[in-house]
């Protein structure tokens, strides 16, 4: 069965054949660095994230770019408040903070989110502010082919004529007419309120560092018209596959789309878009306070078990989180390294074209099915234990191989653990070592031996080494000198 994947585009699901056999171009949007990242940008993160695993664990090779906005309205906003009178400075927005700073400090945020639930970095992962010159060569490319103006008025706003296009909403399926207006700037300067602006006047009040000389006078760069540039940079006029969150559909992946399409580039072959992230069924909302933060999640549970919960939906379906949802996972993550523990030695090496179960390459390649894909897992892993238990010990190890290679293209082995040599993580550690330890004197003392050889496998799959001596079981870390 080939890769197939869902187009939105063209609203089906469709073999997917790289322009260049054996090489994938992959642009993804990155973050808008005007704050911490929330639950929805980390769930993007991974989703493209096991895209681009599977693609490599079917012999492509994947040329990924994932953008970083550090100029924006919203930048600009938060960082000119934290300069105003009656201004209450916060831990993430301290006063007078320069724009560039801000955004700076943010995408370390973003960076650390990511590295915390093994999301891989991509091979080029470039800033707006950098590609200045090849904003203003596609905005000249437009105006040439008359899809963009000047403003009517002495702003040096710059604006893409959506009339001229007729392609406009081909994306999203909707007729200009339907469309609501762009927010873009002064309406007075527009030939139509859906018009949307490519290159933004400087305008009194903005910093001076926040514009740049242009052929239309002093200013920055629009949103959509960022995207645009960038990708084609880095992955040339037509490339495989463009993504994000459903929420970008529109209005930036429509204007990206009319934009580069309408200066002559072939642009994306397949659009991809996965789903919100959802609290109990309701959209997560700061007012109505159901919300949860990356860094809650992760202390509830291991990133592992974080990475497990945020990957387990099918990419383009609602996530819903819900309290006990990460416990869950944790769970389901435990049984599995119970199992490859016991089924495999501490160092093993993986040939994952020899060890990828038909049934969860049959998943994947059904638009990233990992829902389907874990059921596979698990079942192995029962599979596995059944043959550990009437001492087949090959078929125990051929099942652990399987199992290991599934979390390792899961990118469930690559998730780092976090350190817990010292502080209150290390004293939560010995507690919680400790009381599984009494546990497992206990059973022994009552001749269950079962039970406390669970109690000491589950230990061992979390990174626990037990050893008994004549004073009792001590414990330390797997790596620990």
């Amino acid at each position: 069965m080939a890769l197939r994947l869902y187009d939105t585009k063209t609203a089906q699901l469709r073999d997917f054949q790289p322009i260049k056999p054996g090489q994938v171009s992959l642009y993804y949007c990155g973050a808008t660095v005007q704050g911490r990242p929330h639950v929805g940008h980390v769930r993007s993160a991974v989703a493209f994230d096991l895209l681009i695993r599977w693609l490599e664990a079917s012999g492509h090779d994947v040329l990924s770019v994932r953008n970083v906005t550090d100029i924006d309205d919203k930048i600009l906003e938060k960082s000119q408040a934290s300069y105003a009178e009656g201004f209450e400075p916060t831990a993430d927005y301290p006063a007078e903070e320069p724009w560039f700073a801000l955004a700076y400090r943010f995408e370390q945020a973003f960076h650390e989110a990511y590295d915390a639930l093994g999301v891989r970095r991509p091979r080029y992962e470039p800033r707006a502010t950098g590609h200045i010159t090849e904003m203003f060569a596609l905005i000249q490319r437009l105006i040439e082919a008359g899809h963009a103006y000047r403003a009517a008025d002495d702003s040096g706003d710059v604006y893409f004529d959506v009339r001229s296009w007729p392609k406009y909403g081909e994306l999203t399926r909707q007729s200009v007419d339907d469309m609501q207006d762009a927010p873009d700037a002064d309406p007075r300067g527009k030939r139509d309120s859906r018009d949307f602006a490519l290159w933004k006047g400087h305008k009194d009040g903005d910093p001076e560092t926040a514009s740049w000389d242009s052929p239309w006078g002093r200013g920055r760069p629009g949103w959509h018209l960022e995207c645009s540039a960038m990708s084609t940079k880095y992955l040339g006029e037509t490339f495989d596959i463009h993504g994000g969150g459903l929420d970008l559909r529109f209005p930036h992946h429509e204007n990206e789309l009319a934009q580069s399409a309408a200066a002559g580039d072939g642009f994306a072959n397949f659009w991809l878009h996965n789903g919100m992230v959802t609290y109990e069924g309701e959209k997560m909302s700061k007012s109505i306070g159901n919300t949860i933060s990356p860094e809650e999640m992760l202390q509830q549970a291991r990133p592992k078990a974080v990475r497990y919960f945020l990957g387990q939906a099918h990419y383009r379906s609602q996530l819903d989180y819900k309290p006990g949802a990460l416990q869950e996972a944790e769970a389901a993550v435990e049984r599995i390294e119970s199992f490859i523990s016991r089924a495999l030695p501490e160092s093993f090496s993986l040939v994952p074209q020899q060890h990828i179960p038909e049934g969860f390459r049959a998943a994947m390649d059904d638009d990233l099915n990992v829902p389907a894909a874990l059921a596979v897992l698990h079942e192995t892993v029962r599979a596995g234990n059944t043959a550990i238990d009437a001492g087949d010990k090959s078929a125990a190890e051929q099942r652990g191989l399987e199992a290991a290679t599934m979390m390792s293209i899961l990118g469930l082995l690559d998730v780092p653990e976090p350190d817990l040599s010292s502080g209150p993580a290390a004293s939560a550690l010995e507690t919680l070592v400790q009381a599984q330890l009494d546990k497992r004197a206990e059973a022994k003392s009552a001749k269950d031996f079962g039970t406390a050889d669970a109690i000491r496998d589950q230990l061992n799959a979390a990174g626990v080494v037990i050893e008994d001596t004549p004073q009792g079981a001590s414990w330390s870390l797997k790596g620990d000198a």
